[in-house]
C-alpha cells in the first residue's frame, strides 16, 4: 500500500526524536531549506488522473469525465539534449457513463520542455505543447472527441507542467520556489495576475485567455510521501477569470466567461527535487453567450487533479 503522511512532532515523538532532544527537532524545522536546488538526473515517471465533474444548477452531480496521462521524462542532464524530454506512454479518456477508452494520437508522443520566462513559445503555445498534435482527435474506437473535451486532453498537459515545472521549480528573476527557505514562509508568485492564452486550433478562437489572480506559494511544512521525505508546498491561484471563444462557422461566435479558483499541495522530494505528489481542487463558474435561444447558459464545473511520481515497475503495469 502506497504510504502518504504528514511530519508532525508527534510523529517524531513516536520514533523518539522529541522529548529530550526537542531542541534537536526545533533547529531541524527552522533550517534553511533549498527548494530551487537542482534536480536528480534520474529518469522519472508520472500518472495523473483528472476529473471534470459537471453540477445542476441546484448542486446535483450530473457527469463525471475521466482524463488519465502516464508520462515519462528523460532530464536533459542525463540525455545531454538541449532540454528535458517527456514522453507520453498512453492517454486515456472516459466520458460520463462511457468506458474508457485510449488516444492513440498522443500514444508515444514526445517533444521536448524547455522552461521559458514567459511560458510562451515562439508560436504562442503555452509551455511549448504543440497545438497541432490535439486537432482532429480521435478515441481508439474510431470517434471523433468532442472539441471540448478535446481541450482537457490538451490542458492535461499544461496543468501538469504548471505545478511540476511553473510552480515547483525555480523562476528566473525571483518570486519562485526558490524563494522559500524556511517553513513558515509565504510568497506572491512570479505568475500571479499573468494571463496566457488557451485558444487551441480551430476551436478555441485567438483571444481566448484565462487570467490568474494572487497566486501564492507557501511552505507549509515537511511530508512523507512513499517513504521519500518532501516539503510540502500549498499554491493558491487567488479570484482568477477566463474568456473562451468559439466560432463553430465564420458568421457565429459563441463566448464564455466565468471565475475560477484553483488551489492545491506540490510535495517536492528533498532529496531529488522532483515532485512526489500534486493535487489540485478548481471551482468553476461560467456564463455561455449563444446568438440564439436560450441565448444564456450558465453552469459550475468542479476539477480534481492528482499527479503521483511513481517507479518505473508501476508506470510499465499499467
Amino acid at each position: 500500500m502506497r504510504m502518504y503522511r504528514v511530519l508532525t512532532l508527534w510523529s517524531l515523538a513516536i520514533v523518539g526524536v522529541a522529548g529530550p532532544a526537542v531542541g534537536a527537532t526545533d533547529a531541524f524545522l527552522e533550517q534553511t531549506f533549498d527548494l530551487g536546488a537542482e534536480q536528480s538526473k534520474a529518469v522519472q515517471y508520472f500518472m495523473m488522473e483528472s476529473k471534470l465533474i459537471a453540477y445542476a444548477l441546484d448542486g446535483t452531480r450530473t457527469d463525471m469525465d475521466v482524463f488519465r496521462l502516464r508520462l515519462k521524462c528523460v532530464p536533459a542532464r542525463l540525455s545531454g539534449k538541449a532540454a528535458d524530454e517527456y514522453t507520453c506512454a498512453e492517454f486515456t479518456v472516459q466520458i460520463a457513463d462511457a468506458s474508457e477508452v485510449a488516444v492513440p494520437a498522443l500514444h508515444n508522443w514526445t517533444y521536448p520542455f524547455r522552461q521559458t520566462p514567459s511560458g510562451i513559445d515562439d508560436k504562442g503555445q503555452v509551455f511549448g505543447i504543440d497545438h497541432a498534435r490535439f486537432a482532429a482527435l480521435v478515441d481508439a474506437d474510431g470517434k471523433a472527441i468532442p472539441p471540448d473535451k478535446t481541450y482537457h486532453v490538451y490542458n492535461a498537459f499544461i496543468d501538469f507542467h504548471a505545478f511540476c515545472n511553473a510552480f515547483a521549480r525555480p523562476v528566473s528573476g525571483g518570486r519562485g520556489i526558490q524563494d522559500l527557505k524556511h517553513i513558515g514562509d509565504k510568497i506572491v508568485h512570479a505568475a500571479a495576475f499573468s494571463e496566457p492564452p488557451v485558444n487551441l486550433g480551430d476551436s478555441i478562437a485567438e483571444g481566448s485567455t484565462f487570467k490568474n489572480g494572487k497566486v501564492t506559494l507557501a511552505f507549509k511544512g515537511l511530508s512523507c510521501v512513499d517513504d521519500a521525505a518532501c516539503a510540502l508546498v500549498a499554491y493558491d491561484s487567488g479570484q482568477s477569470s477566463f474568456q473562451m471563444i468559439v466560432n463553430p462557422m465564420p458568421s457565429m461566435e459563441v463566448r464564455t466567461v466565468g471565475s475560477s479558483h484553483y488551489l492545491g499541495d506540490l510535495h517536492i522530494d528533498l532529496a531529488t527535487r522532483w515532485v512526489r505528489k500534486a493535487t489540485m481542487a478548481e471551482f468553476v463558474v461560467f456564463e455561455t453567450t449563444l446568438p440564439m435561444a436560450p441565448h444564456k447558459i450558465n453552469g459550475v464545473v468542479e476539477r480534481q487533479i492528482v499527479i503521483r511520481n511513481v517507479s518505473e515497475k508501476e508506470f510499465g503495469s499499467h
